[in-house]
């Protein structure tokens, strides 16, 4: 197909696509998705090879958020049943986070629910992130505390922060749709700051909202232009309870068609598979490892994830490995850049297990179980004759969702 080799070559040179050939990906169909990934593929190898880096959250801070994203379990009137709990103690979230770091995770991306941090507020997470790193050697550590005041993304890199996300979520024009007590101008705005300061920029896109590919195309050239080194790709878990519990519109087919798409625009940067894997692409995440170079490892914010295990797993089965420590995540180009990941020990992309990490909490998770396997499924029975029917979109999955009741605000062990 002459349009996947023209972006194959286009993502070879760092080359913007045009948004009609970015939509055109989009386009194609189901019969020709296998050769979409495949082309999308040799781009993420020649840039990230066959490493897979993973990523393990800790919310600090759960629901009884003032702001009203429509997506977010967490949000104001929210009426999801999910935890909820004021900062977690630093040695309460340094436990957490050694969890992942044990399961492999090189990235702890540090999550507090609200509009954004008071000066208190970031004193706090400051002395979150020592402790963290105090006990944990090597690991780096994202925020994800909203939108940020002036000032505040230098005092978080003072304080030894290597990334900030906070994520666009969708088109500029739609954006009003979604949430109302904030604008998209804030959040580039934070976006902006985070780089100023130094951190490494992660910022990402919300997919299955009902938005168009238009939107989708929209949203991911908004992000090449603010330049992240990491874009998480959240697909929305429809959580009871949120105004969005009714939008069931995403195929595993659609999700890898996106997962394309956001590599060929952004061939060289870190490309996250974030909320929301586990219930979309279902038995299709190994495939969609082709295309995005970094995951989540285990639950996320409000809900839970495929077991830990099983994570690995995957990624070993699929052929691929996982990122270790001594390893630099970014190309030497983006890792050697000004800003974070310019100097040693500067954070991103800059030294031995750099990367950049975080996804912004909004997009929950996966209702998997310890041990499930494939998440939300348990084995089959011996005597099953014969399978379900495959899912189609619009057929809500409840099955593949579950509140978070371990790990982070809880006494019960985490999913790492």
């Amino acid at each position: 197909m002459d349009l996947l080799n023209t972006l194959v070559d286009k993502g070879l040179r760092r080359e913007l696509p045009t948004r009609a050939e970015a939509l055109a990906v989009l386009a194609t169909s189901d019969d020709d998705l296998l050769d979409v990934v495949a082309a999308a593929g040799k781009v993420r190898r020649h840039w990230f090879g066959r490493r897979v880096k993973l990523n393990y959250l800790v919310n600090l801070k759960s629901g009884l958020c003032p702001e009203d994203c429509s997506y977010c379990s967490q949000r104001l009137g929210s009426k999801a049943e999910i935890l909820k709990y004021t900062w977690l103690k630093p040695d309460a979230a340094s436990k957490a986070a050694a969890a992942g770091v044990a399961g492999g995770a090189k990235r702890v991306c540090l999550v507090a629910s609200g509009r954004g941090p008071t000066d208190r507020d970031v004193d706090r997470v400051a002395g979150t992130i020592k402790a963290i790193k105090d006990q944990n050697e090597g690991v780096e550590v994202c925020a994800c505390l909203g939108l940020l005041s002036d000032g505040q993304a230098d005092r978080l890199r003072e304080a030894g922060a290597d990334a900030y996300n906070h994520n666009l979520n969708t088109s500029e024009s739609t954006y009003g749709d979604i949430t109302t007590t904030h604008t998209y101008a804030d959040r580039v705005d934070t976006v902006q700051k985070a780089h100023a300061a130094g951190l490494s920029a992660c910022s990402g896109l919300i997919a299955g909202m009902g938005e168009s590919d238009e939107d989708l195309v929209d949203v991911v050239f908004s992000l090449r232009d603010l330049d992240p080194d990491s874009v998480p790709v959240n697909f929305l878990i429809p959580m009871e309870g949120t105004p969005l519990e009714a939008e069931w519109h995403l195929t595993p087919q659609r999700c890898l068609r996106i997962l394309a798409m956001v590599r060929f625009v952004c061939p060289d940067v870190e490309v996250r598979i974030a909320g929301g894997r586990e219930v979309h692409l279902r038995t299709m995440q190994p495939l969609a490892l082709n295309l995005a170079n970094s995951i989540f490892l285990g639950d996320y914010l409000t809900s839970e994830g495929q077991a830990g295990h099983a994570d690995l797993e995957m990624i070993a089965d699929a052929g691929f490995e996982v990122e270790g420590a001594g390893e630099v995540t970014l190309p030497r180009h983006r890792a050697t850049a000004g800003g974070c990941g310019s100097h040693e020990d500067a954070g991103c992309g800059s030294h031995e297990g750099a990367g950049c990490g975080g996804h912004e909490g909004a997009a929950g998770g996966c209702g998997g179980h310890e041990g499930a396997g494939v998440c939300g499924s348990a084995p089959a029975p011996a005597a099953a004759a014969t399978a379900a029917p495959a899912p189609q979109a619009d057929e809500v999955r409840r099955d593949l969702v579950s509140v978070r009741r371990r790990g982070a605000g809880t006494d019960i062990a985490p999913n790492a």
